[in-house]
């Protein structure tokens, strides 16, 4: 659709073989338990190195899987989820969002956590010495 807000995102339909492995990915999301914050969709949390998937090359860990084989996942449990991947045949076709940067939950800084932020602190109060001692030295000779 032209002029659509759908048009930025970045949309892939994906057809994969299931293998001896399934499908060679994992899942994680549903309204039960969220894995971006505010969204309640499903993501791919693992690819498996030798499945379908894998082979395949485009699934990425972190993408968003909108839809399987035209039904879609949104406001479905993980467990209605997941059901629907097992009984979806050899054949299956996934509509997936590719990952952005979304919020997810847990630590989202890329900063180790034990990284301090101690360096700002001690500049800030620099400034504020600097600016103190700077009114003192006005006042004085004035």
């Amino acid at each position: 659709m032209n002029g659509s807000l759908d048009s930025p995102l970045n949309y892939v339909d994906i057809k994969l073989k299931r293998g001896p492995a399934g499908l060679g990915f994992n899942i994680v999301g549903g309204v039960d338990q969220l894995y971006v914050v505010n969204d309640n969709g499903i993501y791919v949390a693992k690819i498996k190195e030798d499945g379908a998937a894998a082979q395949d090359g485009r699934l990425e860990e972190g993408d968003k899987i909108l839809m399987i084989n035209g039904n879609p996942l949104d406001n479905l449990t993980h467990k209605a989820a997941v059901d629907l991947f097992r009984m979806a045949g050899e054949d299956v076709e996934l509509r997936v969002l590719k990952k952005s940067n979304r919020h997810m939950n847990g630590p989202t800084d890329p900063q180790p956590e034990n990284q301090s932020s101690l360096p700002l602190v001690g500049f800030l109060l620099f400034g504020a010495a600097v600016a103190l001692i700077s009114v003192i030295i006005y006042k004085r000779l004035n």
